[in-house]
């Protein structure tokens, strides 16, 4: 077992704060909430969100500062493909069709809270 220091705890519970932003901004935006880091033996999507027919999987990155670059800069294109890859499985899990989707980034540095519509 590896032990936690507290950098671990600390990313995990901004990374928790968040997707709990994050939540609450589409929200505010009129989206349904339909699923917050749902996993497969592939990895996590971290927000199913729905609105209007579009179902938009988000992947929501935040960091403190932007000292090492912008927070979306994280989501490069393995990651990208892990999400599609992950998004695919999610709509098998739940018989939806696969029309209709959308790849969103939530970048949060600090406070500010930046959505990224069809990132990629």
């Amino acid at each position: 077992m590896r032990a936690t220091n507290n950098s671990d705890q600390s990313n995990r519970a901004r990374g928790r704060w968040g997707e709990d932003l994050a939540t609450a901004h589409y929200r505010r935006l009129g989206y349904a909430v339909l699923d917050r880091n749902w996993r497969s033996a592939t990895g996590e999507l971290d927000l199913v969100v729905e609105r209007d027919g579009i179902i938009v999987f988000s992947e929501v990155k935040a960091r403190r500062t932007d000292r090492f670059g912008p927070a979306a800069s994280a989501v490069d294109v393995t990651k990208q493909r892990r999400i599609r890859l992950l998004a695919l499985e999610w709509l098998d899990a739940h018989r939806r069709g696969r029309d209709g989707i959308r790849f969103d980034v939530v970048a949060i540095t600090g406070v500010r809270v930046d959505l990224i519509e069809s990132a990629f």
